[in-house]
């Protein structure tokens, strides 16, 4: 792993979803200068542009995975 482990921080957090269903989200923290020695800039746009694909989605991709 390219992290040492005081450069990184996984946070977990539960609770009801709107839909009354429990639901987990997970946090991860990486220290700023352990990104830009992997030549990253801490304060690079992220990656994810959208929310998470419809729900729909999900169940297809894993009925797809259990063939």
């Amino acid at each position: 792993m390219p992290f040492a482990p005081e450069d990184i921080r996984v946070d977990l957090t539960c609770g009801i979803g709107p839909d009354g269903h429990w639901r987990g989200w997970f946090g991860v923290h990486v220290h700023p200068d352990a990104l830009r020695r992997l030549g990253l800039h801490p304060d690079q746009a992220t990656a994810v542009t959208s929310s998470s694909p419809p729900a729909w989605w999900h169940a297809d991709a894993e009925r797809r995975a259990r063939r």
